[in-house]
């Protein structure tokens, strides 16, 4: 099973729609996160759109949330006990975990994003073991 202790940083996100055709890229093809996940089973995640500036009436993608984790080498689940929207809070946060070419990727579940259901994938590099 892999260590995922460590911080990381995002470096690409994808979605597609429930029929798996891609879609446009999540956080406006701009994407921001990381993602610390302490040896003492404690992790945090923020992910956000990073474009300097967005069309009028644009809503910035942001999303952040804290608990304690486990990991059976292929599910990450996290007990969230805070997070950004307060619907997550007291919710398990369920991850798909594999690695490509050096890279983390956590695939959660098919859900809505705006008016209709996306199925994301995103890339984490880590960048250190703490």
């Amino acid at each position: 099973m892999a260590d995922i202790t460590g911080t990381y940083r995002l470096v690409k996100a994808v979605a597609r729609d429930g029929s798996g055709n891609p879609l446009p890229p999540p956080y406006g093809g701009n994407p921001l996160g990381r993602v610390v996940l302490g040896a003492d089973g404690r992790m945090i995640a923020l992910t956000c759109d990073a474009s300097p500036n967005l069309p009028a009436g644009a809503k910035r993608e942001y999303s952040s949330y804290t608990g304690m984790y486990t990991f059976d080498g292929t599910t990450l689940v996290t007990k969230v006990d805070g997070a950004s929207d307060p619907s997550r809070i007291g919710s398990d946060q369920v991850r798909g975990v594999r690695f490509e070419d050096g890279l983390m990727v956590l695939q959660p579940p098919l859900r809505p994003y705006g008016a209709a259901p996306e199925q994301r994938e995103l890339y984490w590099e880590k960048i250190s073991d703490v």
